[in-house]
This record gives C-alpha cells, sequence and structure tokens, in this order.
C-alpha cells in the first residue's frame, strides 16, 4: 500500500465528524474496500484507536504521538510545503538527507523527518542532542529562484514560523528568538536551525533548513541542561509533536510566499523583533577580526542584526555568534 493512499484513508477517517463508512472511503478515494480493511489493521497496528462499527463504518477516537509519514500527511493542508514526507525511525542526519534527496531530483518542499538523529548537527559543526521519541528533528528541501545573497534570510522565516507556532498554541509561555537561531522559551533554547545551501555564484541549487525542537524531553545531558529546555516541561503536559510540525509547515509556506514576492523580510521585521530577545539589550559579537560589545536594536530589511556599538557607531552583523547578556550563561 502506497504511504499516499494510507495517508488519504487516513485523512478521511479524522476529518470526518462521526462513523464514515467504508464505501463512502472507497468512492472518495478510488480504491477496494480490502485495501481500506488492510489499511485500517496497519493503523490499529500502530496504535491507532479506530473503532469499526457495522453499517455506520469507522471512528477515530485517539492516536498515538508517532511522526509516520501517513501520519503527518494525513494531517498537512498546505500547497507544497511538508506535501511530501520521507520519515526515518533512525537516521544521521535528516540534512544530510534532505541534500541527498536534493541530488536525486526530489521537489521543492519535500520534508525529511526523523524520530532519532544518531548524528545530529548544530552550527558551527556542532553536536545536536537527538533522543529517539521525544523531540522533532525535520530538514525542509526548498529550491528558490532567487539570489543566493538572500538564502541566509529562509532561517529568520522558519524562526518566526516556530515561534509564532509556540506562542499561539502554548498563551502562557514566555517565546523568544535569538538572533539568527535559535528559539527560546522562558529564556531557554527550545529549537536550533541550520540552514546549507547548495549554489553557484548566482544561482541556488537548493537549500535545506533543518530544525530540532525540543518537544517531550524531561531530562537534559549536563552539559546543556542550564540553556535548554523542552515544550513539555515549561508546559507540564505531553506536546503533540505532529500538530507542531503541521503548524510550522504552513506558517513557513505563508511567509516564504510573501518573502519571494518581496525579496527581503520588511514585511517581517516588527514581527522578528517583537520576538527578539536581543532587541535593546547588550550583545557581544564574535566577529573573526575581533570581539566587539554593544546594544542591539532589531533587524534590518535584510535580516542583518542592527548593533549600537559601545563607541557610538552603528553595525550590522549578517552572520556570526552573537551572546545576548543573561542569555547561555553570557554575564
Amino acid at each position: 500500500m502506497a504511504v499516499s493512499t494510507k495517508a488519504e484513508i487516513l485523512k478521511a477517517i479524522r476529518n470526518s465528524k462521526d462513523y464514515i463508512s467504508g464505501q463512502e472511503i472507497c468512492d472518495k478515494l478510488g480504491v477496494s474496500r480490502t485495501a481500506v480493511w488492510k489499511v485500517i489493521k496497519q493503523l490499529q497496528a500502530e496504535g491507532y484507536d479506530i473503532e469499526a462499527v457495522t453499517n455506520k463504518g469507522y471512528c477515530l477516537l485517539s492516536y498515538p504521538d508517532i511522526l509516520s509519514s501517513s501520519e503527518l500527511m494525513s494531517r498537512i493542508n498546505t500547497k507544497w510545503a511538508g506535501q511530501r514526507v520521507y520519515y526515518h525511525k533512525e537516521t544521521e542526519s535528516t540534512n544530510d538527507d534532505a541534500r541527498y534527496l536534493a541530488e536525486e531530483g526530489m521537489e521543492h518542499g519535500s520534508l525529511v523527518v526523523a524520530d532519532h538523529q544518531t548524528a545530529g548537527k548544530g552550527r558551527r559543526g556542532r553536536e545536536w542532542v537527538s533522543p529517539p521519541g521525544e523531540a522533532i528533528y525535520m530538514s525542509l528541501l526548498l529550491r528558490p529562484d532567487f539570489s543566493p545573497e538572500r538564502a541566509s534570510m529562509l532561517t529568520l522565516l522558519m524562526g518566526i514560523s516556530v515561534a509564532e507556532v509556540i506562542s499561539g498554541l502554548y498563551k502562557d509561555l514566555k517565546v523568544n528568538i535569538k538572533w539568527p537561531n535559535d528559539v527560546l522559551v522562558q529564556d531557554r533554547k527550545v529549537c536550533g536551525i541550520l540552514t546549507e545551501m547548495s549554489a553557484e555564484p548566482d544561482y541556488i541549487h537548493h537549500v535545506v533548513i533543518g530544525v530540532g525542537i525540543n518537544v517531550n524531553q524531561t531530562y537534559f545531558p549536563p552539559e546543556v541542561a542550564d540553556v535548554a529546555t523542552s515544550l513539555r516541561l515549561c508546559q507540564g503536559e505531553m506536546i503533540d509533536r505532529a500538530q507542531i510540525i503541521v503548524a510550522v509547515m504552513e506558517y513557513f509556506e505563508y511567509y516564504y510566499g510573501i518573502f519571494a514576492e518581496r525579496g527581503d523580510v520588511s514585511d517581517f521585521v516588527h514581527i522578528y523583533d517583537s520576538y527578539l530577545i536581543n532587541r535593546g539589550r547588550e550583545v557581544k559579537v564574535l566577529d573573526p577580526k575581533g570581539e566587539y560589545t554593544g546594544v542591539a536594536e532589531g533587524i534590518n530589511d535584510k535580516g542583518e542584526l542592527i548593533i549600537n556599538k559601545s563607541d557610538g557607531t552603528a553595525v550590522t552583523v549578517a552572520s556570526g555568534e552573537v551572546s545576548v547578556r543573561g542569555i547561555y550563561g553570557y554575564v
């Protein structure tokens, strides 16, 4: 049974307000009653509580916290972002997987999701701690038609998307963005974003945006315990990981459409700055030419961080490490 057919059957049952008959599913999707029955059995074996009642049909009572292709594709309502999902129970790195798919010709918007990463990557080659069954590890493949110098702004679009989803679902939580690629909840890191690009001077072959979100972890290793947290620890309840992924794809697709037409982040500066934990605070910039301090004022239309240096001059930072006083141990 193809993943897409399984996802469509699951979607039909999920979207039904009451029981939906097997015949109705057959007529809607053009599949046989036997095919529907086989999918129902597979889903029940995977932990879906699907009630089957004679002369009434099927009803989804509850579902497990799994990130299968069928689960995600049955819930996504985008036009292109995440419409095709490649799921791995375990993999080394979803960014590496997405890059391989790009080289194989997979389409714009393809999404790689893993339940466990054995060699997750953060920025500057750092390891991203990736326990199984608790967090979100995903990478979105893009094939933009704009110039390579604009690609770095995609990190900001993903940051806004994740922040908007978390703040929308959990309104009592304090959600911030630490420029350029971290999302914080209650002043601790919940999400990291790693954007990688294959390009020529004037042409992008593909971009991969990797996203790691701490969702249901209750334990962090000592080396990150002081700077990291999870949505479960902050909210005090188990979190539906698939719901987060689906919502992030919907937000990102919306923001990407505006960005691709505009060519910059001018329409989002006010949104980004409203989440920006750097804003109005002393920051330290680790510049290869020599570190310096100043006060971050926000971002400009290119997504660069505007900093008023201690000597009174204003500069913009396009990339690099920026520490915020009071965050992640910078005192």
